[in-house]
This record gives structure tokens, C-alpha cells and sequence, in this order.
């Protein structure tokens, strides 16, 4: 029963629940909010609406403004002029699955059918290739990461519940009005012949629209497609690159703080987390600690410990979890991703005699093996009595890599920076270790631990050299390890 719930949860967790949270929260793998001055993106969807979308063609027309349209292809299929016209007057053409359903409800391979499917009917009435994508409802599951990686995932920063006619054209436009700033993408839809949708809502969104158009055109705002919106915000990025690097040199590196979005996903990441906690009997070592952990049975080949120990499948092991509420607490206080992996190898050592006193009063742990995690942690390890191991290729592999960087994501403040300039880097690894080796080095007993004391000593003098608090300018001069050194 155990395993069914706890594959149920790695389930929901990996295929729905993290996906779906870190894309709209950081705009993980998806484009949701341009960097422009002067650019609104307009987006439609759920079309093309024979009565509808030909009215909203001639409207976007007489003011000049471009749009994306992110068309259903069982809709599209029955309309393959309105393709062509979208086309032929510059307009964007993405793809919004052939049915209106949620990608949670089918099976990957499901939802790339019908992807293909829409892009065919694009190409014939068109001639042209679509490379954008919207999700229904915009929820991504795990596979559309990887799935999809030749098409960009676009989601939005505005929406107005225009679907249902009873938000009337008048409060619609207040809704929009407020919205209509630079950067924005705005979610308008021209079909209502979808689940819960109003079929004359789209009556509605043109009358709102048109004041929209105006008002937009008097304050000098430009109305474009999606491409243009990426592009303006790719140039945007790159020259704001250089100048905040030159500021952040001049402060010699500052805190980053967490914003709301920030902070509420932080928040729903560890009630998640306490309720994995709760569910699979996860126990914590000590106050102040950064382990949690649980005894499990290993599952997987053997591991081939430098002790001359090994870890067997089935054996019983201390899998070790870190606790994320203090490892955001050390990415929130790091000035940068080497003062992190100093503050985390502290943290390390300080609680690898907690959790020795722990295990040794665990009646559930006499029997373990070893110690077991799988870490981004890629160095260092080693001089705890790590062996580390290279993850098999496969589903776990997978998983582990996008879980780990996620959660990178959401509890760094750097963390999307950290992504994107080390992220090919990024490697989990298995990290064990045999009970033999672990008594040896963090058992309380004086007959046992007097020589690792002495390496611990050894250790932190390396670090630190002279005895001082201060960290020796050589002990980091491969500044590579220490920005492996993440969780």
C-alpha cells in the first residue's frame, strides 16, 4: 500500500502538480511576459469562430495591430480560409490541441498526436509551420517539457474571463484597460464552443476590444504577435545583462530578495513537501539539522562502495532528504553560488554527528547498510566519506534531474540565472555510503571518531587556513566545484 501511495505521489508531483506550479509561477520552459517599452502581445484563443474570428481579422485590420492566434484543430480543420487570411495579414498561428482538454488527462504520446495533428492542418491551409504552443487552461504536464522541445510553450501575464458573457463588454474593457502596459501578453478568446465557455461571449470581447485598440494607439502602444514580443524581450535581456552585471560588480553582490510570486510558490512548495513528510513518515534529525531522513529498502543495481562495502537492491538504507526550509534560508543569505556551497559544506559537517546520535537511538535503522540520496551535488561529497555514482539512464534518472532543478528554481532567488548558465552542468548523482564508514567518521565514541576529528580539522584548515574564520583565498581556486556544490 505504501509503494501505491508513494508512486501515486511521485506521480502527481513530477507529471502535474511541479510542472504546472513552476511554469506559471517562473515561466519555467515557457514564455509568459515580454521586456518591452512600448509592445502589448495581443492572443486569442480557442478559434477560428466562422462569425467571430473574421469580425476580429477586420477590427485588428483598421487599427493595425497584430495578433496570435492560438487555434483548436478540430475548429481549424472545418475553416481553412480563415487560416489563410490570418496568414496572409501577418498574424501568428499557434497551436491550442486539436480537442480543448487538458493535458493532464491524456497520455503524452496523446497529446503529441494532436499537436501534430493541428500543425498539419496549419501547414496545408497556410504553408507554414507553427512553432508556438498554448496548453488548454495553460497546464503543462511533465512530457511537455520534453515533448515539445521544438516548440515554444506560450503562456500569458493577463487574462479577463472573457469567455462567459455575463462579464459584459463595459466591466470587460475596465479589466483590460488596467492591464495595458508594455510587456503584457493579453488572453482574449474568439470561440465560445468550448467546455464552459459562452458561445455569444466573443460578441462581448470585440466591443471591449475596440476602445482597447484606441485608447492603446493614443498612448503610442503597439499592438504585436508573439514572435515579435520574444524577439524585442531577447534584446531587451541581453543588453540588460551587461548593465546589471556592471551594477552588481560595483555592490560587490547583494542579496537577492523573494518577490510575492516567489514567496507564495515557496510557500505551497513546503506544505507539498511536510505533507510528503507526513505521508511517508520522513523524520527529522535535529533542530537546526539539514538532513531529514527515512529508512527504506534500496531498489536498483548495486552499489560498489570504496570501502569494499555494497549496497544490494533490497537492502535497508537511511535515504537522506535536505531540508529545503534551511536551504532556502542559505540561498536567501548567499551573495553568490560559492559563499552557498561554503554555507552548505558547514552545514554538512555540523550535522553529520547529529544524525550519527539519531540513527543510533532509530530502532528502524540497527539493520541499515548505508546512507543513500541522490543530490546536484557533484563534488565535494567525497571528503564526508561519499562515494558517488553516475544515475542510470532512465525514468528515475529523468525525474530526479527535473525534480532537483525545479526545486532549484523555486528556492533560489538565482535560481533561474543559476538554470541558465550552469544548467547543462547540472547532474544528480547518488551519493552512499556504508555504516561502516559513517560510525567510523561521525560516531560519538573517542576510540573511533579521534582520527576523523583530525581530518575534519585537517579539512576545515584547508578551507580555511591559519585557523581563522575567514576562507583562504586558495581554498576555493577551482571555483567550479563550489558551483557544483548545490542541492
Amino acid at each position: 500500500m505504501e509503494n501505491f501511495l508513494l508512486w501515486g505521489f511521485y506521480f502527481l508531483t513530477f507529471y502535474a502538480f511541479l510542472p504546472g506550479l513552476v511554469s506559471r509561477t517562473f515561466g519555467f520552459r515557457v514564455f509568459k511576459r515580454g521586456r518591452a517599452e512600448r509592445e502589448i502581445a495581443l492572443t486569442f484563443d480557442d478559434g477560428p469562430d466562422p462569425v467571430y474570428t473574421p469580425l476580429l481579422l477586420d477590427l485588428l485590420k483598421r487599427y493595425d495591430a497584430k495578433a496570435t492566434f492560438f487555434v483548436v484543430g478540430n475548429h481549424a480543420e472545418r475553416h481553412p480560409e480563415i487560416l489563410k487570411r490570418m496568414h496572409d495579414e501577418g498574424h501568428i498561428i499557434g497551436i491550442h490541441n486539436y480537442v480543448h482538454k487538458t493535458n493532464w488527462l491524456m497520455r503524452p504520446r496523446t497529446v503529441k498526436k494532436q499537436i501534430q495533428r493541428t500543425s498539419e492542418i496549419i501547414r496545408n491551409a497556410t504553408g507554414s509551420d507553427s512553432v508556438y504552443y498554448r496548453p488548454p487552461w495553460g497546464i503543462v504536464n511533465l512530457f511537455d517539457f520534453s515533448n515539445l522541445g521544438y516548440m515554444q510553450i506560450i503562456l500569458w501575464s493577463a487574462l479577463f474571463g472573457d469567455w462567459r458573457k455575463r462579464v459584459g463588454a463595459e466591466r470587460l474593457k475596465k479589466r483590460i484597460m488596467k492591464k495595458l502596459r508594455p510587456g503584457e501578453i493579453l488572453l482574449l478568446h474568439d470561440c465560445g464552443d468550448t467546455f464552459g465557455a459562452d458561445k455569444e461571449a466573443p460578441v462581448h470581447m470585440l466591443a471591449a476590444l475596440e476602445p482597447v485598440l484606441a485608447a492603446g494607439q493614443a498612448k503610442g502602444y503597439k499592438f504585436v504577435h508573439i514572435a515579435e514580443m520574444i524577439a524585442i524581450t531577447d534584446e531587451a535581456k541581453k543588453s540588460n545583462a551587461g548593465s546589471d552585471a556592471k551594477a552588481e560588480s560595483r555592490k560587490g553582490g547583494s542579496k537577492p530578495k523573494l518577490g510575492l510570486m516567489k514567496r507564495i510558490a515557496v510557500s505551497c512548495w513546503m506544505g507539498w513537501e511536510r505533507l510528503f513528510h507526513v505521508v511517508f513518515r520522513v523524520k527529522s534529525v535535529a533542530d537546526g539539522s539539514i538532513f531529514h531522513y527515512r529508512v527504506i529498502k534500496y531498489r536498483g543495481a548495486t552499489l560498489e562502495l570504496s570501502d569494499g562495502n555494497r549496497i544490494a537492491d533490497k537492502d535497508d538504507v537511511v535515504e537522506l532528504h535536505f531540508d529545503n526550509g534551511m536551504l532556502l534560508q542559505l540561498m536567501t543569505n548567499s551573495r553568490s553560488m560559492m559563499q552557498l556551497a561554503v554555507m552548505l559544506i558547514r552545514e554538512v559537517k555540523k550535522s553529520m554527528p547529529q544524525l550519527a546520535e539519531r540513527l543510533a537511538l532509530d530502532a528502524d535503522a540497527q539493520l541499515v547498510k548505508g546512507l543513500y540520496g541522490v543530490s546536484l551535488m557533484n563534488r565535494g561529497v567525497e571528503n564526508f566519506g561519499f562515494d558517488v555514482h553516475k544515475l542510470p539512464k532512465g525514468l528515475f534518472d529523468f525525474s530526479s534531474r527535473l525534480y532537483l532543478k525545479l526545486l532549484l528554481r523555486v528556492l533560489n532567488p538565482s535560481g533561474k540565472q543559476r538554470l541558465s548558465e550552469q544548467g547543462a552542468r547540472m547532474e544528480p548523482r547518488i551519493m552512499a555510503m556504508s555504516m561502516d564508514t559513517f560510525w567510523q567518521r561521525f560516531s560519538s565514541d573517542d576510540e573511533r571518531t579521534a582520527p576523523n576529528r583530525a581530518a575534519a580539522r585537517d579539512f576545515d584548515g584547508r578551507l580555511h587556513g591559519n585557523g581563522t574564520n575567514e576562507l583562504h583565498s586558495a581554498a576555493y581556486d577551482n571555483a567550479n566545484a563550489a558551483r557544483e556544490f548545490t542541492p
